[in-house]
């Protein structure tokens, strides 16, 4: 089916707007609805290299998934809507409750409300979920299979024993890769609203008869990414620490690992499943498929900036964070022939090249964990 006119919610931000940009090159009328958020645009949103890159591409909506006027202005000749507006960040996400699931939950459920109740267009629907939904990924045990575990105990995680056990024999387990049918039980107040943003998109999906897919994504990363955000994205985060001259200050003991997905195979996955009939009603995984652990992304960053900064492991933790996770991707490729196409070594080079030529900015990680003490939410 074609698709004349996309909404984009959050259509402003790092993935937004790279996906706003392959849409128009591919000759589609995309409509941006974005807030402008100062933690991802800065203090001068009009100096921002995000929103500078579509205004003048786009029907760009200064608003908000908050205000229903703004969606209905938004949604006005659209037929298919990619949900990408949302508050991100685990940590920040544990003492910002109420503003995490306001944006992240009411704003989804104006949106399906108006489709329901009102007049519209939209045909397709797309959300980004995430990788946060699963909590901690797919393990096996010897003696008891494939199981899912659920939160670390604190207790372990104080005395520097940071593997997850067992749910039933606590014993050591073999990590694999997170499939879309693994358990489902986020460890975090972001994950959590993921969960629920993904479930009301495909309930209303199937109950409205509109196609609706959700896009668990892992951790995206690339040029563009936001330098100044000190609560999510950890690229972002070393990378202006290292410039400001300073050490790098990783959790835990720094064996725990993330899955790193490049922006432009996260942008791939979201046109296929707009333009592709075999997406309706899925929910895909999306990443590398490849694990990386948080020493080894540390290691590569201050090699690439050649920088003498040094890397400290901490065994800090923060509530609320996993130990591992990493996509299992047979379905995505089954249903919709995607496959990435950059590997971590060749996406970090690309992602360090851009860095280098961008101002550096202000370094505010240590503030947003002195926010997390003052909860209690590091240890």
């Amino acid at each position: 089916m074609k698709r004349n006119k996309i909404l984009i919610t959050g259509g402003a931000g790092f993935i937004g707007s790279n996906l706003a940009l392959k849409l128009v090159s591919c000759g589609a009328e995309v409509v941006v609805l974005d807030n402008l958020s100062e933690q991802v645009h800065g203090e001068e949103y009009t100096d921002s290299s995000l929103f500078t890159s579509i205004k003048d591409k786009v029907d760009f909506i200064h608003g908000t998934v908050q205000c229903r006027d703004d969606w209905i202005q938004a949604l006005s000749g659209v037929d298919t809507v990619v949900h990408l507006a949302a508050e991100t960040g685990t940590g920040q996400s544990m003492y910002e409750i109420e503003k995490y699931t306001d944006i992240n939950i009411n704003g989804t459920s104006i949106f399906l409300d108006i489709l329901a109740n009102e007049s519209h267009n939209v045909s397709k629907m797309i959300v980004a979920s995430s990788r946060s939904i699963y909590g901690e990924g797919k393990y096996h045990c010897t003696v008891h299979g494939d199981v899912y575990p659920k939160e670390r105990v604190v207790g372990n995680m104080k005395n520097g024993d940071f593997e997850v056990k067992c749910p039933v024999c606590k014993g050591r387990l073999k990590l694999c890769a997170t499939d879309e049918s693994s358990d489902i039980h986020p460890s975090s107040i972001y994950g959590i609203t993921k969960q629920v943003q993904e479930q009301m998109f495909m309930l209303m999906g199937r109950s409205l008869g509109i196609d609706s897919v959700a896009l668990r994504f892992q951790n995206v990363y690339g040029p563009g990414q936001s330098l100044s955000n000190p609560y999510t994205g950890i690229l972002s985060i070393f990378s202006t620490s290292i410039l400001n001259g300073n050490d790098i200050n990783i959790f835990e003991d720094g064996l725990e690992s993330r899955d790193f997905v490049y922006i432009d195979d996260v942008v791939d996955s979201i046109v296929l499943s707009i333009f592709n009939e075999e997406a309706k009603g899925h929910v895909f995984n999306v990443g590398s498929g490849v694990n990386t652990n948080v020493l080894a992304v540390a290691e590569k960053l201050i090699t690439n900036y050649a920088s003498n900064s040094k890397v400290k492991v901490t065994y800090n933790f923060r509530v609320g964070d996993i130990r591992h996770n990493y996509a299992c991707l047979n379905l995505i490729k089954d249903k919709l022939n995607f496959t990435p196409k950059v590997d971590f070594d060749t996406g970090i080079n690309k992602f360090c090249d851009w860095v280098k030529q961008q101002e550096v900015k202000l370094d505010r990680y240590q503030h947003s964990i002195e926010e997390m003490k003052s909860k209690g939410l590091y240890k």
